[in-house]
């Protein structure tokens, strides 16, 4: 018995001691395995390596990113240097707020072509009422074809427009981009679809195909990532919505701290104020330069000036003279339009608020002779018409953004046999507040009072939505 208790009473006393041992080499055994894990992975990473610096070596030693390839951004980022090559990673659908200058030239070709090519559609969905019949809409003191995007479209539910959008690195020296646009009388048009240079280097890039135009801020964007439901009165006066073309473009990104970039385009003439002639001197010719940069570490800026020059021959036009009912002109002649662009922004040192500020003026330059349809005598245009719009989105909180602009348009000279200037200037007050619930979908209400007509108020309410599907580069400053 006493032998009993003693043996109990020495394996109480020696327990903890075993207990111990046990957990030692249990955590000895857990290091070793751990060793021979990192051992393992560190043997993959140095042959992955090997094989990125074979492959680095193949390929041409400098790949020249494009400077209007999309940067990836944030609903609000900060204002660091951006990259320059789009991504296969799927963009916000709320990205608004981007820095200001590309990154210098990479040596691998984009990743846009992940999924080979990349495919993502943008489902976008509109419901509109305005006081004033949308059929009837014009502006005044203003022509623009028969088929302009003017006014506030479809009254009632309608499937706005959507994008289906389609991207890949070709070979080490080109990509292509396709964009499909739906609209919502069920028609299907190709809004873009041009090959890229990759490899140019010296900070050169080249694009071939029909693209929209690099003039000015708001042309180059793609209606979904437009902060409004519709287009500014001056862009839908004087280019009949936006410019976009059958042509090429050379651009050039100088190797400068700020962002300093040079375009030049020569078009076919297929959107107004062109008109596309069957001849091989092209109908559209455009310059723009721009300049940007960081302040600080919290504001952001990009500038620019634009020209643009278009030849017209037999152009039918829809013109309606204050107080009178439009009548068709056949223009011949050419239009030159003069384009400054001014964006800002903000963005707090949380990332969680931001402001951005966007300003645009245009003035349009009108040379030729006009005839109505009706076989009057002709009559000489010389007409110089201005238009500006002014519009602020402040993000107060995160997903949560809302936004003022105002438009305004000086006709100057009457379209008409009779030059004097009309007393109406058109003009537009716009505000907007939308919610993105993730970032690949945003809800958006927005209340507007229009006076495009002498005499006439039209006041308008637009309900849209806005969702991505697939792989979608995030879009420029």
């Amino acid at each position: 018995m006493k032998a009993v208790l003693f043996a109990s009473l020495l394996l109480a006393l020696l327990a903890p001691s075993l207990t111990r041992a046990q957990q030692v080499d249990t955590i000895r055994a857990l290091r070793a395995e751990l060793e021979q894990l990192r051992a393992s992975y560190q043997a993959r990473i140095d042959a992955l390596e090997q094989k990125l610096r074979a492959a680095e070596a193949a390929t041409p030693a400098s790949v020249s990113p494009d400077p209007a390839a999309p940067t990836l951004a944030p609903t609000v980022a900060p204002t660091a240097a951006p990259t320059a090559a789009p991504t296969a990673a799927a963009a916000p659908a709320s990205a608004t707020m981007s820095t200001a200058r590309p990154a210098a030239p990479v040596s691998a070709a984009p990743a846009v072509n992940a999924f080979n090519p990349a495919i993502s559609l943008i489902l976008s969905g509109t419901f509109a009422r305005s006081s004033q019949d949308p059929a009837n809409y014009r502006i005044d003191g203003f022509a623009a074809p028969a088929d302009a995007e003017l006014g506030p479209g479809f009254r009632g539910l309608s499937l706005g427009e959507s994008e289906l959008f389609m991207a890949a690195s070709i070979d080490p020296w080109w990509r292509g981009v396709a964009m499909i646009a739906l609209a919502p009388d069920n028609s299907v048009a190709i809004e873009e679809a041009f090959v890229q240079s990759t490899a140019f280097g010296q900070g050169l890039g080249f694009k071939a195909g029909r693209f929209l135009s690099g003039i000015g801020y708001l042309n180059q964007q793609h209606r979904h990532v437009q902060d409004f439901v519709d287009i500014p009165l001056a862009y839908q006066a004087m280019f009949a919505g936006q410019v976009g073309e059958d042509g090429v473009q050379l651009r050039w990104l100088a190797p400068t701290d700020l962002l300093f970039e040079l375009g030049a385009e020569l078009g076919r003439g297929n959107s107004f104020p062109a008109a596309a002639q069957d001849r091989s001197r092209p109908a559209m010719r455009a310059i723009h330069a721009h300049l940007g940069g960081d302040i600080g570490d919290n504001h952001s800026w990009r500038g620019g000036l634009s020209l643009l020059k278009a030849d017209a021959a037999g152009q039918q036009l829809m013109f309606g003279a204050l107080d009178s009912p439009q009548s068709q002109l056949a223009f011949d002649g050419q239009t030159r339009v003069l384009i400054a662009d001014l964006v800002w922004k903000w963005t707090a040192d949380d990332a969680r608020t931001g402001l951005k500020l966007q300003g645009e003026y245009l003035q349009s330059r009108r040379n030729g002779m006009a005839q109505e349809a009706v076989a009057s005598a002709p009559w000489a245009i010389s007409a110089r018409q201005s238009g500006w719009y002014l519009q602020g989105v402040y993000q107060f909180m995160p997903r949560w953004r809302t936004g003022l602009r105002v438009d305004r348009l000086d006709p100057a000279g009457a379209w008409g046999p009779q030059a004097d200037a009309p007393e109406h200037r058109p003009r537009r007050l716009s505000a907007m507040l939308d919610f993105s619930p993730s970032d690949f979908s945003r809800w958006r209400v927005q209340l507007a009072q229009d006076r495009a007509r002498a005499g006439i108020v039209d006041n308008q309410l637009f309900l849209q939505y806005q969702m991505l599907l697939g792989a979608h580069p995030a879009h420029r400053f």
